[in-house]
């Protein structure tokens, strides 16, 4: 679910970017936000686990002073709910990138019919209220992702040499600053805290669970991480070079044309697809779980108030890809409220992590208070990149 989360449009076409632009310099920057993202997950994991926390729930117990629970509150609710609402029509637009021959036109309106489908199939899946399908279905996206992806890579026939120096020696070419912020932006990302903890929860059934729930961290996370590798590294082997030519992921099928032909545009849009359609699930299931936790409402897949946060965020999402419109104000503050959420995630995470009352001997040791610390340090940046992005 976790993989299936943070792998959308936006990873796929950044993951492109960067490596049309920058070859495989920058694969040490993914490398870095997959460690992290392992680290601050696998923390929110245990809070799901070992204290049968979600991390809204958390925030509703930790933080008791009146005024900063209003802005506590206030900034989740506008940063997940509103932002992941946003959010949704990107999601829903990439995930027929590729499938253009679709669209039909009704007078002055222009719309592609998958959009309907594929909303609906979230829909019907998310009121289906059972966790497990969910996984399942999602476990299937990354499972096609992860094919389409590595195939890609492995076609392509990157140079090896270069993969392992981008990996572990770390370069910043000129002006590449904004672009390695980009990448582990789009790794590290905070509703995906809220979304595992409570997931988590309701997975696992106690705190002897917690290596299974670790070893499914570490695996899922690392899953991710490498079908972003490999969109990097494709598009190193294939666009590097071309940065003019390049505007999205969709241009890494005409390079691949030679190698598989015919083929080469529905092999991809494929990926695309899953891509969109496993972000445009876990999006409302997110921003339903952190509303649900912050209003002390049930976080039950069938509760009435939680059906209707995620029915808000998908109906919305459908509403603006289907029109075409892109909420860009909406989506400015969402970019602000995100960036300066994440570190304060991040080190909300880090505080509760160290209660004994919640976690008793599971309590963070120092050298992953260390590590969080550094990610916090990053976290910071992230934010300031965000906020500074937003604001033009």
């Amino acid at each position: 679910m976790v993989a299936a989360a943070f792998i959308g449009p936006g990873t796929v076409t950044t993951a492109t970017l960067a490596g049309a632009g920058y070859g495989y310099t920058l694969l040490w920057a993914v490398l870095f936000s997959t460690l992290a993202t392992v680290l601050l997950q696998e923390m929110a994991a245990r809070l799901g686990v070992a204290g049968r926390l979600g991390l809204g729930d958390a925030i509703r117990q930790k933080v008791r002073h009146p005024v900063w629970r209003i802005l506590a509150f206030a900034l989740v609710l506008i940063a997940i709910l509103g932002g992941n609402a946003a959010y949704e029509a990107g999601n829903l637009t990439g995930a027929v990138l590729g499938f253009d021959q679709w669209r039909v036109q009704l007078g002055v309106w222009q719309f592609n019919p998958l959009i309907l489908l594929i909303g609906a199939l979230a829909f019907l899946l998310l009121f289906s209220g059972k966790y497990r399908t969910i996984e399942r279905f999602l476990v299937l996206l990354v499972g096609t992702m992860s094919l389409v992806f590595f195939f890609s890579a492995l076609l392509i026939q990157p140079d090896l040499g270069a993969i392992l120096q981008g990996l572990f020696v770390p370069v910043l070419p000129e002006n590449a600053l904004l672009m390695v912020m980009g990448l582990i932006g789009t790794t590290i990302v905070p509703y995906n805290l809220f979304l595992h903890a409570s997931a988590a929860a309701k997975r696992w059934e106690s705190a002897e669970d917690l290596q299974q729930a670790r070893r499914d961290t570490v695996i899922s996370v690392f899953l991710g991480g490498l079908i972003t590798m490999a969109i990097v590294i494709t598009a190193a082997a294939a666009l590097h070079g071309q940065v003019d030519s390049v505007n999205n992921a969709g241009d890494l099928a005409q390079q691949l044309r030679p190698l598989l032909g015919e083929w080469a545009q529905p092999f991809l849009s494929l990926g695309f697809l899953a891509a969109g359609l496993s972000s445009s699930i876990t999006a409302p299931l997110a921003a339903a779980f952190a509303t649900a936790g912050i209003l002390g409402w049930s976080s039950e897949l069938t509760g009435k108030k939680f059906r209707m946060v995620w029915m808000f965020v998908l109906l919305i999402g459908i509403a603006f890809s289907l029109v075409g419109f892109r909420p860009l104000t909406v989506i400015l503050f969402a970019q602000i409220a995100n960036g300066i959420l994440l570190p304060v995630i991040a080190a909300f995470l880090l505080w509760v992590m160290n209660d004994k009352n919640i976690l008793g001997a599971l309590t963070n040791t120092t050298a992953r208070n260390v590590l969080g610390l550094i990610v916090l340090l990053v976290a910071l940046g992230l934010g300031l990149k965000s906020i500074i992005g937003a604001l033009g």
